[in-house]
């Protein structure tokens, strides 16, 4: 018990100094990076994909949709065939890293044009070579009082897919 209560403790302490710490000069990298990935989609480049670790996974808006990397690049390629694949802007970022800034993770605020405001998080390791994403996950972003009326769309859905 005494082990638990001390790991936790140095959980809490870990993460208190992240989030009240995080280094400015990070932060603006790391709002680089990702701002420069929402554009090279929104640009249909598929450096995109040269962001995400091999091990990357993104998980989209659809319950469907829980990619690795190379899973999400086969699925995409044509969105990427066009001359923009999507495009997401964030109207807010914050980010927060681990006390040695290897580990980086991020929760946004996007505009999109076909989706309307979302939120998102991600997760990023930074290495030798610069930054890679490990995770990032996309959500729409649905007021609480329509969340009645999308619930009841989304049970429509799946009745109509059920055989």
């Amino acid at each position: 018990m005494k082990r638990f209560l001390t790991a936790c403790f140095l959980f809490l302490g870990l993460f208190g100094h992240a989030h009240a710490e995080t280094d400015p000069a990070l932060v603006r990298q790391v709002n680089a990076f990702v701002d420069e990935w929402h554009e090279d989609a929104a640009n249909a480049r598929m450096a995109y994909f040269d962001k995400m670790a091999k091990e990357g996974v993104y998980i989209g808006t659809d319950r469907s949709e829980l990619w690795k990397r190379d899973e999400f690049k086969a699925w995409a390629r044509k969105y990427f065939e066009r001359k923009s694949a999507w495009s997401f802007k964030a109207t807010r970022r914050n980010v927060y890293a681990s006390a040695d800034a290897s580990i980086i993770w991020f929760d946004e605020l996007l505009d999109t044009p076909n989706m309307g405001p979302c939120m998102a998080s991600g997760v990023i390791r930074k290495t030798r070579k610069g930054f890679e994403i490990l995770h990032y996950q996309l959500s729409m972003a649905v007021p609480n009082e329509v969340n009645g009326q999308v619930k009841k769309l989304i049970d429509e859905s799946a009745k109509k897919a059920t055989p």
